[in-house]
């Protein structure tokens, strides 16, 4: 195989996140719902003899230098010994800063694109190990759907969710994360448990699209003190669509929307928001209408 096209890396939504502690080395414990949407990266990996590995920015842009989907490659050879390289090409249509998981996506979809491409057949648990030395998030995009996390993040419980639609909206600057984990406005969730065995074992689909539409995220009143567009974002999607909140540790703002959607409404709506901030001179706001995910695109590549 010398070649792997189209393959997609797509966005997570935190529909709740509760802060329920703090390790000894400094990281914090969480609660949340992480569910994947239908706005993505696309990456085409080839396959090099030389073991170099490049990646290339279909799409232009200043992306780093040095990024995740080059991290996991590099994990991936030392990790196997694996002499040959890749050609990683990266169409990055996901914000930067936006909590929506965007870098871990990536790297997760260039383990699991590698892992083949170079004949490896890691299982899925080395990848998720794998996964866990390049971030806390990216197990849950190796993970193949939405899930109920703790720990850090690496501690996933697959979760049945129904269908959603979300307005997602991020202004044009991100929010670094360590500066929101360090804020002396940072919420603490008191109870451990949001719904009595949310994990699969147990919770009904009822009780989980209710913890859904009326969650909250710890990390967002500390943003909202450091960020004027996550306030000014959550402002225009609560009159808009109502109930907004932040995902991750920001700066991409949502609301859950109701109904199917086919009458085009809600499009509209958010592209009129959209174009509002354009003609008043507020440029590099992005949004989208997104549907959510049953499974990752790339679920069942690794066993």
């Amino acid at each position: 195989m010398k070649a792997l096209h189209d393959l997609a890396a797509p966005a997570k939504l935190n529909l709740f996140l509760h802060i329920v502690g703090k390790r000894p080395d400094g990281y914090h414990l969480l609660e949340s719902v992480f569910v994947l949407i239908d706005w993505a990266d696309t990456l085409h990996v080839e396959c090099r003899s030389d073991g170099r590995l490049q990646r290339h920015d279909v799409l232009g842009g200043d992306l780093p230098a040095d990024d995740l989907c080059l991290r996991a490659a590099r994990l991936l050879q030392t990790e196997t010994g694996c002499t040959l390289g890749a050609d990683i090409h990266l169409e990055k249509r996901l914000p930067a800063g936006a909590g929506m998981g965007g870098g871990s996506s990536d790297a997760a979809t260039t383990l699991l694109a590698l892992n083949r491409l170079w004949d490896l057949r890691l299982p899925l648990s080395r990848l998720l190990a794998l996964g866990l030395k390049l971030g806390a998030d990216v197990p849950f995009f190796l993970g193949g759907g939405p899930a109920f996390v703790e720990g850090i993040g690496e501690v996933l419980n697959p979760i049945t969710l129904p269908a959603h639609r979300f307005a997602v909206l991020k202004g044009p600057a991100g929010l670094a994360t360590k500066e929101i984990f360090s804020s002396n406005l940072l919420a603490r969730s008191e109870k451990l448990a949001i719904v009595a065995g949310f994990p699969a074992s147990a919770g009904t689909a009822e009780q989980i699209s209710s913890a859904v539409g009326t969650g909250r995220n710890d990390l967002q009143r500390a943003a909202e003190a450091i960020s004027s567009e996550v306030r000014d974002a959550l402002a225009l999607l609560s009159k808009q669509f109502g109930n907004a909140r932040m995902t991750g540790s920001g700066a991409a703002v949502f609301s859950v929307l109701a109904g199917d959607g086919k009458d085009g409404k809600d499009d509209q709506s958010l592209a009129t928001l959209l174009q509002a901030q354009q003609h008043g001179g507020r440029e590099g706001w992005t949004g989208r209408i997104c549907h959510s995910l049953a499974q990752h695109p790339l679920r069942g590549w690794a066993d």
